[in-house]
């Protein structure tokens, strides 16, 4: 049957439809996001505790301070940990190390972000505000540790350095409540990424749309 003017003959109807890219791309292994939950738990932890050492209607409504202050003190312990396990993650050290990368494009990010540009940012698979959230809190937490050992072990320092320490963590464990607040703040505020990292996977137009100068296939290679 010879087809007519206009319709699809036998070869076309054969034809395989062009391959396209999967919807899904993969964002996180489930060792980052792993790394992720346990320092979010512990993260919250600190802070949640914190509010209850602090706020005397928060440690009057709860009660039993030595158990709160030992909770306190384990959680910032051991907050680190979960980081220095996941480092056997290759994934999650190629993540930290463009975390840790700070390039032209970023400062761009940063530009648009403050005068509030509605035009596409550019970013990689980590925009800037990632990065210096990412840093500002790494940097935290390790003065919160530092100070929180000398006044747990009060031994280890005078009474002049153990002042310090203390009102240093004080006055930083408000600025990290306020951060990590906004942190979960912009979080609510992004259900794919939330599904990035729940599920490990964000859909393609929202990686082009919010991370466009990222690659996902180089990073399955």
């Amino acid at each position: 049957m010879t087809p007519t003017p206009g319709s699809a003959g036998p070869t076309d109807a054969e034809t395989p439809p062009p391959a396209e890219l999967p919807y899904k791309v993969g964002r996180f292994t489930p060792a980052e996001r792993w790394v992720h939950r346990a320092t979010a738990w512990l993260m919250g932890a600190c802070v949640v505790t914190a509010a209850i050492l602090y706020v005397p209607q928060f440690a009057e409504a709860v009660g039993r301070r030595e158990l709160v202050v030992r909770v306190h003190e384990i959680c910032g312990v051991l907050l680190p940990v979960p980081l220095l396990v996941g480092l056997v993650s290759r994934a999650l050290r190629a993540d930290l190390a463009r975390l840790n990368r700070f390039l032209p494009y970023d400062r761009t990010w940063l530009r648009s972000a403050l005068r509030r540009d509605p035009e596409p940012r550019p970013a990689g698979k980590f925009n800037a505000g990632q990065k210096v959230y990412a840093g500002w809190i790494a940097g935290a937490v390790l003065v919160m540790l530092g100070t929180g050992l000398l006044m747990w072990f009060t031994h280890l320092a005078p009474i002049e350095v153990r002042i310090g320490s203390t009102f240093v963590h004080d006055w930083l464990s408000l600025a990290i409540g306020i951060v990590v607040a906004g942190h979960v703040w912009m979080a609510f505020g992004d259900p794919e990424a939330r599904r990035g990292m729940r599920t490990g996977s964000v859909g393609r137009p929202w990686a082009k749309r919010e991370h466009p100068l990222w690659e996902p296939e180089l990073d399955e290679e």
